[in-house]
């Protein structure tokens, strides 16, 4: 697997996109976002739909083309740096095929912040236009608008990337060891939902795989985890990160599974990383080489997240 383009880091007074492919945005919200963005110094511009909601399916942000028009509208907007969405939910790969992906390309390097349903726009960046992108809090969530943690992690890996270039955590190692790779990942359920689509990679060879989710009985991430396993997608992964399980089971019945579905690849495990749902939530880059070691808890970037 090989490291992908790395977007330039924002600046003060760098003009920001704000929007919402996936589920409805509480306005109340939005706003708190944006107002942390422009305490950053940051110029922060919602997309026309970002606060709409879909009459028929009200788990969406607005209709399939408008969340894409606004997706597509930020990326191509020249005086844009960076697109963040809002949150997360569901919807982001109803929308995937209408954006135009030729102009996207042509658009140029983005930053790209987002986790969660967001997986199917990281993996559809790295595969479609060879970009690295941030798994990260989101501009309208509750761990952005109310963590410090998350906030001054998030804001250090956008203003100065290489103050951040060693991930820490107290999570235990399943399977010990070091490992180099590339990162890549996000949620199984979106990871094996992608599989066989052309905004998805067709295998983990090569990556440092970070995995997490939210609100999945442990029996359908058995479903998720078996399926990439049964299709060859995680043959030759170099290594796996695990981070939170929101609202899924308690870590004893966890566990057990993610020993069994991810301890026979025989590359290092590692668990409690701290990024995805959780309260304080790290920003992890994907698309970049880094090395880790089970052992002491680290991920160590071979270069900064941003350029």
């Amino acid at each position: 697997m090989k490291e992908l383009t790395r977007p330039r880091r924002l600046a003060p007074g760098a003009r920001v996109a704000v929007v919402a492919p996936s589920g409805p945005v509480p306005e109340e919200r939005l706003q708190a976002g944006l107002d942390v963005l422009r305490g950053w110094d940051l110029e922060p511009v919602a997309g026309a739909h970002v606060l709409d909601r879909q009459p028929e399916f009200g788990y969406l942000a607005g209709t399939d083309a408008d969340r894409a028009a606004d997706f597509q509208r930020a990326w191509c907007d020249p005086s844009v740096d960076a697109v963040l969405c809002a949150r997360g939910g569901y919807g982001a790969q109803r929308m995937i095929d209408l954006l135009d992906w030729d102009a996207l390309r042509t658009a140029g390097p983005k930053v790209f912040v987002g986790f969660s349903d967001l997986t199917v726009l990281h993996e559809a960046i790295a595969v479609r236009l060879g970009l690295a992108t941030l798994y990260g809090p989101m501009a309208a969530g509750a761990d952005f608008l109310k963590n410090a943690r998350a906030q001054e992690h998030l804001r250090a890996t956008l203003f100065a990337p290489e103050t951040v270039r060693t991930l820490a955590w107290d999570g235990a190692a399943l399977v010990p060891g070091r490992a180099r790779g590339v990162t890549l990942g996000g949620c199984p359920s979106l990871l094996a939902t992608g599989l066989g689509t052309p905004h998805s990679r067709s295998s983990a060879r090569g990556g440092l795989l970070c995995l997490e989710d939210v609100g999945e009985e442990t029996y359908r991430l058995d479903r998720y985890l078996t399926q990439l396993l049964r299709c060859g997608w995680l043959d030759g992964v170099r290594g796996v990160l695990l981070g939170s399980w929101e609202e899924c089971a308690d870590p004893a019945e966890l566990r057990p599974l993610l020993a069994d579905r991810l301890g026979g690849l025989g590359v290092p495990v590692v668990e409690d990383v701290g990024f995805g749902h959780c309260a304080g939530a790290l920003t992890v880059p994907f698309g970049v080489a880094a090395e880790l070691d089970a052992d002491t808890g680290t991920l160590a970037l071979a270069e900064p997240a941003l350029r």
